[in-house]
C-alpha cells in the first residue's frame, strides 16, 4: 500500500530508505526506534526481478517495516519523467511484496551529500561509490524528522 500519511507508517521497527537511480539503488536504514538513518549500501541496477530478490533479502535480514523512497520532484514541486519511473518501480515492488511504501520528496538531498562529502575531504572516488547511498540516508533521515 502507498502511504500518503507518513503519519501511517508503523511506529516501531527498521524503515529502509531507497535512492532510485538509473544505474544504482543506493539503500539506508533507520534503527529500530526510527530516529536515525544510516547509509547501508548501494546496488548496482539489474534486471527488476534481481533488484527485488536482492531488496527481499535485506528486508527479511533487517526485518524492515516500510520503504521510504525519495521522490525527485522539480524545483516547482511538479513531477517529471524520474517521478513516473519510481512509481512504477514502487508499483512493480508491491506486487512483490506487501510493505507499506511512502514517498519523500527528496529534492537538493544530492546537493547536500555533495557539500557534506566535500566539506569531510572525500576523495573524487569515494564519493562516487558512497554518494547513492548516502543520499538515501538523507532522504530517509528527512521523513525520520517529519514522524
Amino acid at each position: 500500500m502507498f502511504l500518503d500519511d507518513i503519519s501511517k507508517i508503523p511506529k516501531e521497527g527498521r524503515l529502509l530508505g531507497i535512492d532510485l537511480g538509473n544505474k544504482t539503488i543506493g539503500l539506508a536504514l533507520s534503527d529500530i526506534n526510527q530516529t536515525v538513518a544510516t547509509a547501508y549500501s548501494t546496488l548496482r541496477r539489474d534486471k527488476f526481478s534481481k533488484d527485488v530478490l536482492i531488496l527481499q533479502e535485506i528486508i527479511a535480514k533487517e526485518e524492515v517495516q516500510a520503504l521510504v523512497i525519495g521522490l525527485p520532484l522539480n524545483m516547482d514541486g511538479t513531477e517529471g519523467k524520474m517521478c513516473q519511473s519510481i512509481r512504477q518501480f514502487a508499483r512493480n515492488t508491491l506486487k512483490e511484496f506487501e510493505i507499506p511504501i511512502f514517498f519523500q520528496d527528496e529534492r537538493m538531498s544530492s546537493n547536500a551529500v555533495d557539500r557534506a562529502m566535500l566539506e569531510a575531504d572525500l576523495s573524487r572516488a569515494k564519493r562516487k561509490e558512497r554518494k547513492d547511498e548516502l543520499a538515501a540516508a538523507y532522504i530517509l533521515q528527512s521523513a525520520l524528522d517529519r514522524l
